[in-house]
């Protein structure tokens, strides 16, 4: 199911002021809560392809290309090796 920007938020919104017991007056901070939300959500949202990931960890030096992991390798074996 595709739900538009204020759908969502209007559904976690009621979701949100049924967890609290249903309080009168609390309209305005469960919509903010809410929206909130939504914004985390899609600002961790990845692309259908998952290129806009694979840049964020490759500039976090999290993505390693094959050449560097085998570099990685032959240094680590290099120094099990070495070690008396």
């Amino acid at each position: 199911m595709v739900y538009n920007k204020d759908d969502w938020i209007s559904q976690r919104a009621y979701a949100i002021w049924e967890e609290e017991g249903c309080p009168f007056g609390r309209e305005t901070e469960n919509w903010q809560q809410a929206a909130a939300e939504f914004e985390q959500l899609q600002m961790t949202k990845a692309s259908i392809d998952g290129t806009d990931l694979i840049a964020m960890l490759r500039v976090t030096g999290r993505l390693m290309r094959e050449s560097d992991k085998d570099r990685a390798r032959i240094v680590q074996e290099r120094s099990t090796i070495a070690k008396p």
